[in-house]
């Protein structure tokens, strides 16, 4: 089950929550520096062990001060015209988490919308890739019981749920 809402990641008792990060996985601005002041600084900590994370990929930790269990940590891919290969990455950014959480008996998990902020990806674009690459994970693996897009802004939040 998919669903779309509009509000703070930060705030949802899921199992886990997926982390829009950079390369460094030790915290910045938007979704990511949102999601380590409310976990606190043993997010930050385990996050140092970790060794980065390249776009596309994705890597596990725990919740701390959150209220979900565990955060996903995904490098969505920087904006750079559409012929760099950003479709493919953002693509696997959803997909790879997914697997995470799979692998993982992680049956609820929320996104936020990957590299819509300050990375420039196409909203309507970043939107279609992410509901149709979830959909396809979802068809194809019953692990997960539940997606949640949460969406912070109007503008991503009304193009999320025109596609649906």
């Amino acid at each position: 089950m998919i669903e779309i809402v509009r509000g703070d990641i930060t705030k949802l008792d899921v199992a886990a929550i997926v982390n829009a990060a950079n390369r460094t996985l030790l915290g910045g601005g938007g979704v990511d520096g949102a999601i380590h002041r409310v976990a606190g600084p043993d997010l930050l900590a385990e996050c140092r062990k970790l060794g980065g994370c390249e776009p596309g990929e994705a890597k596990l930790t725990q919740g701390y001060n959150l209220p979900a269990r565990f955060v996903i940590h995904t490098v969505g891919p920087i904006w750079r015209g559409g012929k760099s290969g950003e479709a493919l990455t953002l693509a696997n950014c959803y997909r790879n988490s997914l697997q995470l959480a799979a692998e993982n008996e992680i049956q609820t998990l929320a996104f936020p919308a990957i590299s819509c902020g300050a990375y420039g990806y196409p909203i309507d674009e970043a939107a279609q890739i992410a509901l149709k690459t979830t959909r396809q994970f979802l068809a194809a693996n019953d692990a997960i019981e539940k997606v949640i897009f949460v969406l912070w802004g109007e503008d991503i939040y009304e193009a999320y749920r025109q596609i649906t």
